[in-house]
């Protein structure tokens, strides 16, 4: 079996920074210049010496991305079926160490919440919950596909990682793509973030895309928690992840995510700001790297920040997100994740895509065209 771990050991965070911090200004036009752009020319393209080229980077990263995926922005809506966690992560509201209400959804609930969904015009669905695996395991999710599947053209996950046979249960009972984040790259201080609980263990959440990948699933998406370390450090080494998966999983597609660390119940300060002009270089470099891979901007954005960003190389949008189980018709009032910064609703976010000359998208496969 392959495995990203062996990739991830050649190298050395501070020689990764370094490195960085070293690119020169010739690098950085060499970057922009290259039709086949290279983990090196991302490094540069990511270096603090291409923020004078950020115009530029945005320039091409809009013709790339109207190349690849035309003017269409995919919408999809977070659907938290239980804020129940064994975990402590100092950085969530559903840590395990936070003395706030749990709960996990019955069927009855989540067919309500499905509905309320449904009535406000979604039809891509994320499946969101803690990492508990003795109430929200794999018999759970399986039986709330089974329940969700008959209302959405497209269902997407982002639980706690599992084992590759209970990927093909899940790829088999109609899950389209698995998001799972490895919030940092940075061994040495993961455990600091992570004190309790299977999350602790960084290897095996570092393997878990790899055990996606051997299941057959349709699409993986990565990502890293924006603000608890180095920015740049951090967002090479999710781009060597990237790279690594796409040479050993070719016919699954590949999704990054951008999540900036966003108040919550009981969490830390961010330990690394990162600006939106930092976001927007970051966004632009990964499309400059790849053209193919889609890039997701969530509602912990504020409403400015998604007014501009759609034509720099977004290609998917949540909208009207609520970050607690049952927020949308059961329990509005129940613990959230985080706080949300762009509360508009649907029918607003799509207003906005459509008066920026896209198209809002709200599926972006159908079964009989699919090639798996």
């Amino acid at each position: 079996m392959h495995s990203f771990l062996n990739i991830f050991n050649q190298y050395n965070w501070e020689d990764v920074k370094t490195s960085i911090h070293q690119k020169s200004e010739y690098d950085v036009i060499k970057a922009l210049n290259t039709t086949k752009p290279n983990l090196e020319d991302f490094k540069a393209l990511i270096s603090p010496v291409a923020e004078p080229y950020i115009e530029q980077m945005a320039i091409q990263s809009n013709k790339l991305t109207q190349k690849r995926f035309g003017k269409t922005i995919q919408l999809y809506a977070p659907m938290y079926l239980s804020n129940e966690c064994n975990n402590i992560c100092t950085y969530c509201g559903f840590s395990l160490d936070n003395k706030v209400k749990r709960k996990t959804l019955t069927d009855t609930e989540i067919i309500s919440e499905i509905k309320e969904l449904k009535k406000q015009g979604f039809n891509h669905i994320l499946l969101v919950t803690g990492e508990a695996n003795h109430t929200v395991h794999i018999n759970y999710f399986l039986n709330a596909i089974k329940l969700i599947k008959p209302y959405f053209a497209n269902i997407s996950i982002e639980v706690q990682p599992l084992e590759t046979e209970e990927y093909k249960q899940l790829h088999d009972a109609g899950v389209y793509s698995v998001l799972v984040y490895q919030e940092t790259y940075h061994q040495e201080v993961y455990k600091t973030y992570h004190p309790k609980g299977k999350k602790s263990n960084f290897n095996y959440r570092l393997e878990t895309p790899d055990r996606i990948g051997n299941s057959d699933m349709h699409k993986i998406g990565l990502g890293v928690l924006l603000g608890l370390e180095d920015w740049r450090v951090e967002s090479f080494f999710c781009a060597l992840h990237l790279d690594y998966l796409q040479k050993n999983y070719w016919k699954t597609k590949y999704s990054i995510s951008f999540p900036r660390m966003r108040p919550a119940e009981g969490i830390i300060e961010p330990n690394v700001i990162v600006s939106d002009k930092n976001l927007v270089q970051l966004l632009t470099a990964y499309r400059l790297l790849n053209e193919d891979v889609e890039l997701s901007i969530s509602t912990r954005e504020s409403e400015n920040f998604r007014n501009h960003v759609i034509p720099l190389g977004v290609t998917s949008m949540s909208a009207g997100s609520k970050t607690n189980p049952g927020g949308y018709s059961v329990e509005p009032t129940s613990l959230e994740q985080f706080e949300i910064s762009d509360e508009r609703s649907l029918k607003e976010i799509s207003d906005l895509i459509i008066n920026s000359g896209y198209e809002p998208v709200y599926k972006d496969w159908d079964k009989q065209f699919s090639p798996c």
